[in-house]
């Protein structure tokens, strides 16, 4: 297994620059959100790429449990943004809720509290 930064990760997904895609396959194959400001992802589009992450045949990512419940959160509430919740699920994996949220819509969701 082996770990790599967010911009192996980027390269992985935006394939914007195929050397760098290959390198990132080749790094990868023995043994991770720029993607809505940087690429112009949709939530749609960034539920999709974290899929792929998730379901990579020689990626593994730390708690992926962790990451598909955030995922699912994501898809039914796209306006939270994928980082929001996958903060919520950590909070909720390590029993440390409520997660104090200053944004209207984070705070709504179970789990979340208004400051």
């Amino acid at each position: 297994m082996r770990a790599v930064d967010t911009n192996v990760l980027v390269r992985l997904i935006a394939r914007d620059d195929s050397r760098q895609a290959a390198s990132a396959e080749a790094f990868i194959q023995p043994g991770a959100w720029v993607l809505n400001t940087n690429y112009g992802l949709s939530s749609k589009g960034s539920a999709k790429a974290i899929e792929m992450l998730l379901n990579h045949r020689d990626l593994t990512l730390q708690d992926p449990e962790t990451v598909a419940a955030a995922l699912e959160l994501f898809r039914a509430k796209p306006t939270l943004g994928f980082s929001d919740c996958l903060m919520l699920q950590l909070a909720r994996k390590a029993g440390h809720l409520p997660l104090g949220a200053f944004g209207r819509n984070l705070a709504r969701v179970d789990g979340a509290q208004k400051l």
